[in-house]
């Protein structure tokens, strides 16, 4: 069984830091794409954050320039270094990802979501 598990969130003040981690765990035979999405009360989830299958990054305009997308593929690890927060960003934060298994049935997943909330 594959899983993705988000950390890193919490409170932290306007213009704070905060580093978000997704680790994908299971029977894993390959990862591809894997981005970052968000939900913030009362709106719609939005694309954050990207990594295509080509390793080509992409972001929304709103984090550009202050949010950065990595990963660590030999532990099937995504980041999300998040810099110069503003309120605006506060939001559940969802790590998805196109992974294989080891039957290799191909899908995307979702982990549980982590909160951010900035605020002072």
């Amino acid at each position: 069984q594959v899983q993705l598990v988000e950390s890193g969130g919490g409170l932290v003040q306007p213009g704070g830091s905060l580093r978000l981690s997704c680790a994908a765990s299971g029977s894993i035979l390959s990862v591809g794409a894997m981005r970052w999405d968000r939900q913030a009360p009362g709106k719609e989830r939005e694309l954050v954050a990207a990594f295509s299958s080509d390793g080509t990054t992409s972001y929304v305009d709103s984090v550009k320039g202050r949010f950065t997308i990595s990963r660590e593929n030999a532990k099937n690890m995504l980041y999300l270094q998040m810099d110069s927060l503003i309120p605006e960003d506060t939001a559940v934060y969802y790590c998805n990802a196109f992974i294989t298994d080891r039957t290799y049935l191909s899908k995307f997943y979702w982990g549980q979501g982590t909160q951010v909330t900035v605020s002072s």
